[in-house]
């Protein structure tokens, strides 16, 4: 996806500013192709994946589908986690809910749900 597209974008549900974070682009620079976009109000990912900006409602996503995608990206998130309503929150905000985890060799990891 084209960086001029991406700056059209806006939150399907609350149409706030996305913030774009780029882990891989092409070899001009100017398509991402892999990263993910969070919504500044509501703090939901929307994942970048081969050039395609998945961007669902709730209802329509699969936590555990994404998950492997998700914990790879996991070190990108300074130190926070996406919780099973995909919004990124403090790791700490939620310890009761199915969230991924990092652990301290960096590998991610899946928190067991309690």
């Amino acid at each position: 996806m084209r960086l001029k597209t991406i700056e059209k974008l806006c939150c399907p549900f609350d149409k706030a500013d996305l913030q774009l974070t780029v882990i891989t682009t092409d070899d001009t620079g100017e398509k991402v192709i892999e990263g993910f976009l969070i919504c500044n109000e509501c703090q939901r990912l929307y994942p970048i994946m081969k050039g395609i900006p998945i961007m669902n409602p709730d209802e329509f996503r699969e936590f555990d589908l994404e998950r492997p995608v998700l914990e790879r990206w996991q070190r990108y998130l300074d130190g926070k986690t996406i919780d099973d309503t995909f919004r990124v929150v403090e790791i700490s905000d939620i310890p009761s809910k199915t969230q991924l985890n990092v652990l301290p060799d960096a590998s991610p990891a899946v928190k067991p749900q309690k």
